[in-house]
């Protein structure tokens, strides 16, 4: 209990001196450069404190609980013994990895809808756009890349093959999806890669890349170990983009289907009227 308890200080502490330098700028600029009084300022200062107490309780029931599960299910998933069912580890193919794509994906997709960025940024996208961007679409869009991206990234570590051919087919991809996508979305999705890469996910990405690069016969854990992160932040932008890209397409074909509902109707109105001043 006193360890907790020593612990909640320490990172209340910790947390008070990271905050710190963000309000002395804020503070610095309303006071010092726009020459104004702060307004509410007990209203400030009591969401101040609330805001440094619920970033200590995060971090910390993240540290004594998520990480640890999400440490363990890595390392026991990617154990030869459980892989392999008993097999050697040398005999092991990527095949057998199955279990272990699937629970990358499960906790990219997981953390990321969690992530508290990625749900600012999905509210003011959606405020900012009039509704026109949906937070809980854009949530998924980006839960679904990193997802996706957590899957790739386990098989790279299991095939072993080299990160850069990822990201360099990743990036290809990105820069035609910009050519052909609408340009008010281009900003938002490239936005989107970054706030993948925060409080909650990374700790959990890191450790699964670790356990499985520690585990996998073969495999270094500072080569190998690292680089989900890179391709946590990619894919995002590739499926932000596809979703944008798919909803312009879906509204392009309504539209045409409307239009040749419309023509089709202007078409047998204008027979009847034909029809009619012949039998006339």
């Amino acid at each position: 209990m006193m360890n907790t308890v020593t612990q909640l200080a320490d990172t209340f502490l910790q947390t008070l001196i990271d905050v710190a330098p963000i309000a002395f700028i804020m503070i610095g600029f309303q006071v010092g450069v726009l020459r104004q009084n702060i307004p509410h300022l007990r209203q400030v200062l009591i969401g101040s404190f609330y805001v440094v107490l619920g970033l200590t309780l995060f971090l910390v029931g993240l540290e004594k609980a998520l990480f640890p599960i999400g440490e363990t299910i890595a390392k026991h998933l990617t154990d030869p013994a459980f892989v392999g069912g008993g097999r050697a580890a040398d005999t092991l193919d990527w095949t057998d990895y199955y279990w272990t794509y699937l629970f990358a994906f499960a906790i990219g997709f997981a953390t990321t809808i969690a992530e508290p960025s990625l749900i600012a940024v999905a509210l003011k996208a959606q405020e900012v756009s009039g509704g026109a961007v949906g937070a809980w679409g854009l949530r998924l869009a980006v839960a679904f890349g990193v997802a996706l991206s957590l899957a790739v990234g386990t098989f790279r570590i299991v095939t072993g093959t080299p990160l850069y051919l990822y990201m360099i087919a990743g990036y290809i991809v990105v820069v035609i999806q910009t050519l052909y996508t609408p340009r008010v979305i281009v900003p938002l999705a490239y936005d989107s890669g970054g706030v993948t890469t925060s409080t909650v996910t990374v700790p959990l990405v890191a450790a699964l890349g670790l356990g499985l690069a520690s585990t996998v016969p073969g495999r270094s854990a500072l080569l190998d170990g690292f680089g989900l992160i890179a391709l946590a932040s990619l894919f995002p932008m590739i499926t932000v983009m596809g979703y944008a890209q798919i909803g312009e397409w879906r509204t392009r074909r309504k539209s045409a289907a409307a239009e040749q509902t419309t023509r089709d109707t202007d078409s047998d109105s204008a027979t009847g009227t034909t029809a009619e001043g012949q039998s006339s």
